[in-house]
């Protein structure tokens, strides 16, 4: 299981996560974390309207875009490789890992 505050994987009965100190919660499909695939379906499917950077909060990177439809394509593609790959990041920085 990961932890869904820092992204680090944690026992599956760990009640506080070791890396960063906070309570657990209990959110993961099989060993990947919700925001994760929501991230990468969202991505997949709406990536040219920036949808994937709404939902992770990163508003003025999506209003920017929505505007240029994904960077003409090659702003989603960038994204969704940075997603796969686990080093697409929040707006607080933390990347969002399986």
């Amino acid at each position: 299981m990961y932890c869904s505050k820092c992204g680090k994987e944690i026992r599956d009965d760990a009640v506080v996560c070791i890396h960063c100190g906070c309570a657990v919660e209990k959110g993961c499909i099989s060993g990947i974390s919700k925001q994760w695939l929501t991230t990468l379906l969202l991505c997949i499917f709406f990536g040219g309207l920036g949808v994937h950077r709404f939902y992770n909060r990163r508003i003025l990177s999506g209003i920017l875009e929505l505007i240029t439809l994904g960077g003409f394509g090659i702003w989603w593609a960038i994204d969704l490789i940075m997603i796969i790959c686990g080093t697409f990041k929040d707006n607080e920085g933390k990347p969002i890992e399986r």
